[in-house]
């Protein structure tokens, strides 16, 4: 078996390399001035992405026979070197360095990003929060979901985005867990339903479960491209309070939390959070979303500047 010998982001310009790698994409392949063909690969794993260039002879059917064979999601074996493009790490392969890996030579831990907390212990703790919900419908309501095994199962492993945040196995359930003890903790302060509260806060990302596939990266389905985590939360939630004894008006605050959590019309919402729990949940879960894709981009950073620009955040300061 193939092993990962570092991630893409440690590379430096003028090293050698020896590596796996899964494929994003490839690009056409084009002809070099000197009748040479070539093509570039988007390549990704855990930590990060790059691309590759692959360089071949004048023989066009040889590239094309390697192009070929070169599949989104393959994970590839390359060796070759490494430089500098317009400021960014270029890795280079030429003619006889790249290999199509079969799924038994390789480990697919080494491309997909993991919770670093216990999932198992992460969903103890959400589980504590709901056992001390007293209302015998929002038990029924979440009951019809977690104790759905295949659900479950889901839920404890989906990643909670493709790239801003939470972008990772578990993501999902970490993302849920800190939103809903955000809204725990706020329900101590002020006089908020608390079994509305954590109903909500634990549901209003199920969605995602149905919007993400995690193969060797994290991708977004077809569905999910056309829907949205929002629309397809609803669609199962009402699938869900159609098959239970609920009142009618529970039924439209869950649903109007799903709807409203990410606070603002022009951030995709049907409507505002209209009633104090589906605020506390919108403002949670963007407080937890926003926290975590600051953290990440000053892990990331790779400067000595005093501040980097994010396109979600704009300015962040990284003293």
């Amino acid at each position: 078996m193939y092993k990962k010998q570092k991630s893409i982001s440690e590379y430096k310009a003028n090293e050698k390399f020896e590596d796996v790698f899964v494929v994003r994409f490839t690009k056409e392949i084009r002809e070099t001035k000197n009748g040479k063909y070539f093509f570039e690969i988007k390549i990704q794993d855990a930590n990060g992405d790059g691309m590759m260039k692959y360089w071949g002879s004048n023989d066009k059917e040889k590239v094309e026979e390697v192009y070929n064979s070169i599949k989104e999601d393959s994970v590839i074996l390359a060796e070759g070197g490494v430089s500098e493009y317009m400021g960014k790490i270029d890795f280079s392969v030429n003619e006889g360095k790249l290999k199509v890996l079969e799924a038994s030579e390789y480990d697919v831990g080494d491309f997909v990003r993991v919770s670093e907390q216990d999932p198992e212990e992460m969903f103890s703790i959400l589980q504590g929060f709901m056992d001390k919900i007293e209302d015998s419908e929002y038990k029924q309501v979440l009951d019809s979901f977690f104790k759905d095994e295949e659900f479950l199962k889901k839920f404890k492993t989906s990643p909670g985005a493709m790239y801003i945040h939470h972008g990772w196995v578990s993501g999902l359930l970490e993302h849920t867990l800190a939103v809903t003890t955000i809204c725990v903790d706020l329900a101590k302060y002020h006089k908020l339903d608390y079994d509305l509260l954590v109903t909500g806060a634990v549901l209003h990302d199920i969605g995602k479960i149905e919007e993400f596939v995690t193969t060797t990266q994290v991708k977004v389905t077809d569905k999910g491209n056309l829907l949205s985590h929002m629309i397809m939360g609803v669609q199962e939630l009402t699938r869900r309070l159609d098959k239970l004894e609920i009142d009618e008006i529970k039924k439209n605050k869950l649903i109007h939390i799903m709807v409203s959590h990410h606070g603002k019309v022009e951030y995709g919402c049907p409507k505002p959070p209209m009633f104090p729990e589906a605020l506390v949940i919108a403002k949670a879960d963007e407080l937890d979303a926003n926290t975590v894709t600051m953290l990440e981009a000053k892990e990331n950073a790779g400067t000595n500047d005093s501040f980097i620009y994010n396109k979600h955040l704009g300015n962040v300061y990284l003293k």
